[in-house]
């Protein structure tokens, strides 16, 4: 039986500039950690974009050489770990899946079950999304891995800190 990897997001202020993306991502694969999803985007202050990191370790020596790394680069304005007990994370998932007249149904079953939106329909397939926990992602596409999957989209997670 294969241990499972905690993981632990970070999260980056930086410049909104080229490249900062690909440096970043490149420190850290230099170093030799594993980086399980990347998001980014632009924040409410102009020229700043967050990213957050899901790092595949709970090793606490780890996560913060991963921080004293991505903080010495320029372009980086705050580097910090979530707090996993108080932050909310979500993820996006985009699916679509070959189906004819007799399988609708019973996806249709599923998706209202994840409270999932189907936001395209052919004869041949739909096209789910689905907002939620990393853990509400897996097991939806559990419940679906019986039918013909032909494409899967999933931004990866992303987090923000309740509270002040």
């Amino acid at each position: 039986m294969k241990k499972e990897v905690n993981k632990s997001v970070v999260c980056l202020i930086v410049d909104n500039q080229p490249n900062v993306l690909a440096r970043i991502s490149s420190l850290i694969g230099r170093r030799n950690f594993n980086i399980s999803t990347i998001t980014a985007s632009e924040t409410n202050t102009h020229g700043l974009t967050r990213i957050t990191l899901v790092v595949n370790s709970d090793d606490e020596n780890v996560l913060n050489q991963v921080v004293a790394q991505t903080e010495k680069l320029e372009v980086v304005k705050k580097a910090y770990l979530l707090d996993m007990s108080n932050t909310l994370y979500r993820e996006l998932l985009l699916i679509k899946i070959k189906t004819d007249e007799h399988e609708r149904s019973a996806i249709r079953e599923i998706v209202d079950i994840y409270r999932a939106k189907i936001i395209d329909l052919s004869k041949s397939s739909m096209i789910i999304e689905l907002t939620g926990s990393p853990e509400k992602i897996d097991g939806f596409m559990d419940m679906v891995d019986c039918y013909e999957i032909m494409e899967v989209c999933r931004t990866g997670v992303t987090g923000i800190e309740r509270g002040l």
